[in-house]
């Protein structure tokens, strides 16, 4: 990976999206996600977070090549149709405010931004996805890995930023669940 791709992933694309994923989860708090729309929405977070888990670890742990960008791709392709599925289920139930869709849309174009700086610094297994040239299937860890330090950083920032925030949210998501029935959905 090219020296420039790989400090712009790690020090400002995955940063960034981190704390992305924070902001919606203090959106949600602020818009009282437990109370409104509920498990149900929760629940495509976690699926979401899953989602673009997958696309991250595929490329800062492994080379990339056609594999894994089929692999971020899929993820990001998957993750879209799942954004969709969820402002369908939840704009009925529960107000989503100008800056929960802004951070939305940084959620939505920094794997997009990723995607674009993996296949242009592998341009030829971008290429070679299409049928122009030899696509390289294998699964390898990375020849030059990230800095340990960052990974370990990173996945500490995913833990307190993002899984915690999340897991509260279902908890509480849960807690209301058990104290009221459902309510139908608005017409």
């Amino acid at each position: 990976m090219g020296e420039p791709v790989r400090m712009l992933l790690m020090a400002v694309v995955l940063p960034l999206w981190i704390a992305a994923g924070f902001a919606d989860w203090a959106c949600h708090r602020a818009t009282h996600i437990a109370a409104t729309s509920g498990l149900r929405e929760n629940l495509l977070h976690w699926l979401m977070f899953v989602q673009m888990g997958v696309a991250v670890l595929a490329f800062t742990l492994l080379q990339v090549n056609a594999l894994v960008l089929l692999v971020v791709l899929g993820a990001f392709v998957l993750h879209e149709a799942t954004v969709w599925w969820d402002l369908r289920y939840t704009v009925p139930r529960r107000e989503v405010r100008p800056v929960e869709q802004m951070v939305h849309s940084l959620q939505e174009v920094l794997p997009l931004t990723a995607l674009l700086l993996l296949a242009a610094d592998h341009w030829d297994q971008a290429l070679a996805l299409v049928g122009r040239g030899q696509p390289d299937w294998a699964l390898r860890w990375k020849e030059q890995p990230w800095p340990l330090p960052v990974l370990l950083g990173g996945a500490a920032a995913v833990a307190l930023l993002n899984v915690l925030p999340l897991a509260q949210e279902t908890l509480a998501c849960l807690r209301v669940r058990r104290r009221t029935p459902p309510s139908p959905a608005p017409r």
